[in-house]
């Protein structure tokens, strides 16, 4: 059975997230319902990450298996003429062997997180972006997320629901910079814990305006308890921008 890997981009907006459900559409779904309609099978779309309502993606990567052989460039263009109206799009499709699984062979995920810190309301970017009204300390946001790097348990910044069997995680990137009036919160992981990144760059926030010290970051990582974390920042400013393969997704990790 030939096995396909796409990367997809999509606006989170309209979705109840990656995942399908019963309580509305997702992208997942609209996906699936795309390539059924035109190789009449009934198939499943496997994604690398799980996003949840709200949340973008630029780089989202997914495979799914087909019963016949199609042309990659054929299954990316009738999947996005099926896709239309809804925001998602495949940027690219490609052969993969059986061996290689969206999710479980990733060895990198990329998140960044995008913050507009001015008084005005947003209008291009309504929906991408979070609007914080005040204007952050992004030096000291970015020396605080260094004390956040590393293997550590991240209960406190894990969702209630998350169910992860392990709340230790490795952090290998967390930098915040400012780009223009934009504050981007950029990440990397093998993997995070349900609600992970929007936790951190809630609490981020509270250091940006003076509120938490890193000290105080720190005390809240230390303390593995949910109670312990800042305000989390809504799904809007938070886009998977890219997932990693080792040998360019060909192969499972070792």
């Amino acid at each position: 059975m030939p096995r396909y890997r796409m990367v997809i981009e999509y606006d989170g907006r309209p979705f109840v997230g990656w995942q399908r459900q019963a309580n509305g559409l997702s992208v997942q779904g609209a996906l699936e319902a795309a390539i059924a309609a035109f190789t009449h099978e009934t198939v499943t779309v496997k994604g690398a990450g799980r996003t949840d309502a709200g949340v973008h993606a630029s780089g989202q990567v997914a495979h799914v298996d087909l019963a016949r052989d199609v042309r990659p460039d054929v299954l990316r263009d009738a999947a996005n003429a099926h896709l239309r109206p809804h925001p998602v799009a495949v940027l690219e499709a490609s052969a993969v062997p059986e061996a290689f699984d969206a999710r479980f062979s990733a060895i990198r995920r990329h998140y960044v997180y995008r913050i507009v810190d001015r008084r005005p309301p947003l209008a291009l970017d309504l929906g991408r972006a979070w609007r914080v009204p005040k204007r952050l300390d992004v030096a000291a946001m970015d020396a605080a997320a260094k004390r956040l790097l590393g293997r550590h348990d991240f209960t406190t910044f894990r969702s209630a629901a998350c169910q992860a069997s392990s709340p230790l995680r490795t952090l290998d990137r967390l930098d915040v910079e400012r780009s223009g009036d934009a504050v981007l919160i950029s990440t990397n992981a093998r993997s995070f814990l349900h609600n992970q990144v929007r936790s951190m760059a809630g609490s981020l926030v509270q250091v940006g305006l003076g509120r938490w010290s890193a000290d105080d970051l720190a005390t809240a990582l230390a303390r593995a308890d949910r109670s312990a974390c800042g305000p989390v920042a809504p799904p809007d400013g938070l886009t998977l921008v890219q997932v990693d393969y080792p040998d360019a997704g060909e192969a499972s990790p070792t």
